[in-house]
């Protein structure tokens, strides 16, 4: 380790960062089901996007498995904070699984959207990443077919559709909220009468977030995103910091990550984490900083959030 650098940096950290309600319910749910049935307790795929909190609950019991057909007989399994594909819980029941589901309240809120549109007869567009589990799992909730992906705006402006006077729209939860809002202008001014959510997709935690690193972004020459490769809104959070004016920005997932040539000569440095990054690791940042740095901490204000989701009735005493 470097000797510490009597010169000065000055961190501002943004706020609010890190956990949203819905990933705070998620882990809740997988620490109270170990306490209540006892390890180990199967859960398919990832709970949240973060290897620290994945490897934490490892150590505690949960077994992290990518389909239903690794779970064995009359297990527990619980079900991601990203949402499932309608066929996932159809085939727990099929298989006697006790299981519970941790998708996040405000996606299962999207999924009851396209349901409605289905039922109305609508075809339905959604803005979503391919591949994502919450795009995957949203378009699971209907039939093949029923739902067509649009990714940016080059889609938006070339997707064909049967029947434009009979669509409607959703969008995965944690997207860039300038790049949805570009899409959605693109597939309104082609589709003026397709319909729209009343009230916003996109997450107010994945909103706030982003709010929070545009306030941070003028003010520093590098930004810091703690959060994972594979968690969306962190990614976004990098985007959104780049086009705020920001010299650099870049995703870290452990202090111990940071390429510090990166930093180089900076004086005034921006941290935020994703929504799926526990604060430990946005103060682990921060003493990497202190072994190396006079620093100063600068918390830059912004939106209160005082959202929380129940839990499972079967998890509560």
């Amino acid at each position: 380790m470097n000797a510490p650098n009597p010169r000065p940096i000055r961190i501002f950290l943004a706020n609010p960062r890190g956990f949203c309600a819905g990933v705070e319910r998620a882990i809740q749910i997988v620490e109270r089901t170990l306490e209540k049935f006892g390890a180990p307790v199967y859960v398919r795929h990832e709970i949240v996007h973060n290897r620290f909190v994945v490897e934490g609950l490892r150590q505690r019991g949960a077994i992290f498995v990518d389909e239903l057909d690794d779970v064995p007989a009359d297990a527990t399994v619980i079900f991601s904070a990203h949402g499932v594909p309608k066929w996932v819980p159809e085939e727990a029941q099929r298989r006697n699984l006790v299981y519970l589901d941790a998708t996040c309240p405000l996606v299962s809120k999207v999924h009851m959207e396209a349901e409605k549109h289905h039922r109305a007869g609508h075809h339905i567009i959604m803005i979503g990443h391919a591949g994502h589990p919450e795009v995957v799992g949203t378009m699971g909730q209907l039939p093949v077919g029923a739902i067509t992906l649009v990714e940016d705006e080059d889609q938006a402006e070339t997707v064909q559709v049967t029947d434009s006077e009979n669509l409607g729209v959703i969008t995965q939860t944690t997207l860039s909220v300038d790049d949805t809002a570009a899409i959605m202008a693109a597939l309104t001014r082609r589709f003026p009468t397709m319909r729209k959510p009343r009230k916003e997709d996109i997450c107010y935690a994945t909103t706030n977030r982003q709010l929070a690193v545009k306030e941070v972004a003028g003010r520093c020459e590098v930004l810091l995103v703690v959060g994972a490769p594979t968690s969306s809104n962190s990614k976004r959070l990098v985007e959104v910091a780049e086009r705020a004016g920001c010299r650099v920005s870049m995703l870290v997932e452990r202090a111990a990550d940071l390429d510090w040539n990166v930093i180089g000569d900076a004086r005034t440095v921006g941290i935020t984490a994703g929504a799926s990054a526990p604060e430990v690791l946005v103060q682990e940042l921060i003493e990497a900083f202190r072994a190396r740095h006079v620093v100063e901490i600068v918390n830059v204000e912004g939106a209160e959030e005082g959202i929380s989701f129940k839990l499972p009735r079967v998890l509560v005493d």
